[in-house]
Parts: C-alpha cells; sequence; structure tokens
C-alpha cells in the first residue's frame, strides 16, 4: 500500500488506485513494512509497538504517546484478530473504523507507522473461528489462559497470544505497550514473552477512564444508557 519516504509525506494508493498522500505511511503488506523496519534498524532507532483492533480511543491514543516518550519510532497495528473470536461472538460486527483511526494517530504526532495486514497474511492456511477445525501453528500460555476470562471464552486468550506472536515476528519491537485494562491479558502477555524469550520489554499502562469512571473500550459503543 505505501513505501517509506524521507519526507514528511507517503504517496500510496486507495482501493480505486488513486494516489493520495498520507502524514504516516500505511502498510497492508508485512514484506513492505519489512522493507520498511530495515530502514530503522539502519538508524540504531528504538521502536515501540501498540498493537490495535482499531476503533481507536483515548485510551489507544495515549499508549501511543506513552510509547513515543520513550521510543524513537513507534508502530501502531491495526487488525481484527478472527482467531481470539467464538462462531457465536462479535467478530463481523466488529467496528472498523480505519478513516477516523487514521486522523486519530495524525493527531497525537506520535505515530511512525501503521501496520494493516491481511487476514490471508496473518492466516496463510485460513483461519476457522471452530477451534475445533483450526489448522496451523498456535500459541498457548498454559496455566494462564483458562481461568476468569478464559472460562466463559477457552478461544480467547490462545488467539491473543498468536496473533501478539505473529505481529511481534513482524515489527521486532524492542518495547511494547499494553493498558492495565486487560489485567488478564497483560499477564498471559508477559508470560510468552518471558517464555519465549522475546527481547522484549512489555510496559502495562494505566488504565484510561471515561468521566463517569468507566474504562475506555471500543465495545463501550455497544451500551445503551439503560444497560
Amino acid at each position: 500500500m505505501s513505501t517509506p519516504s524521507n519526507t514528511t509525506t507517503h504517496t500510496t494508493t486507495n482501493a480505486e488506485g488513486k494516489f493520495i498522500t498520507r502524514k504516516i505511511p500505511v502498510f497492508d503488506s508485512i514484506a513492505a513494512f519489512r522493507e520498511w523496519r530495515k530502514e530503522q534498524t539502519r538508524q540504531n532507532k528504538v521502536i515501540g509497538f501498540v498493537p490495535t483492533m482499531g476503533a481507536l480511543h483515548d485510551g489507544h491514543l495515549e499508549l501511543v504517546k506513552t510509547a513515543k516518550k520513550e521510543c524513537d519510532a513507534v508502530v501502531v497495528s491495526i487488525f481484527v484478530n478472527p482467531a481470539q473470536f467464538a462462531p457465536h461472538e462479535d467478530l463481523d460486527q466488529y467496528p472498523r473504523t480505519f478513516d477516523t483511526d487514521y486522523a486519530s494517530l495524525v493527531s497525537t504526532n506520535a505515530c511512525a507507522a501503521i501496520l494493516l495486514p491481511k487476514v490471508s497474511e496473518m492466516y496463510p492456511v485460513g483461519i476457522s473461528l471452530d477451534r475445533s477445525q483450526q489448522r496451523g501453528a498456535f500459541v498457548e500460555v498454559q496455566g494462564l489462559s483458562h481461568q476468569m476470562e478464559g472460562i466463559p471464552r477457552p478461544h480467547f486468550f490462545r488467539g491473543v497470544a498468536t496473533v501478539v506472536t505473529k505481529l511481534f515476528n513482524i515489527v521486532q519491537p524492542d518495547r511494547a505497550f499494553f493498558g492495565q485494562k486487560d489485567a488478564q491479558q497483560c499477564v498471559v502477555l508477559r508470560a510468552m514473552i518471558r517464555d519465549l524469550l522475546l527481547p522484549i520489554t512489555m510496559r502495562a499502562v494505566p488504565t484510561c477512564r471515561e468521566a463517569d469512571g468507566m474504562a475506555l473500550s471500543s465495545r463501550n459503543r455497544y451500551l445503551t444508557p439503560e444497560m
């Protein structure tokens, strides 16, 4: 979708094949992103990484800003990961708001690149929502993934650990930033980083909240005043 540039803008094409200019490069090709990443290595940059599923809110943006304070360049991924959804869950309904997300990231003045991978690249043999039908390599943190949220959602943390491992492999970050709101996820991923000997420092950033104290979440839009 885009290529690295030494200027402050980056030329790419949209879905209709028309050239557009972006302030942040957007990569939907893993190979193209890796070329960009090589240039960051040549410049000895410390890379921060914020993985997301999009539908960004102020909590996500705070992660990006925090990462920028500690790193030379911050990569944000936007990928709605099928492997962490069960057949009865909201994969199809999960909000996909790239244009708004992009504008939000530009407003932070803290994001160096956006990784927007395709499902076909992330799961080359395909991905079924039925766990019994899934094929290929998966990552599971035993002893931490089947308590609490893992009881009603036994597929969830395996899907999260798998996609985060894949994203780590692509981005090769020095530091990765997650929200404390997802406490069990933070515990699972910290253990995964430790046990797989990944050379990544994980930072759990304090939760951002609404004025009434509710933790910010992309799924808050599902709520109504009556709920």
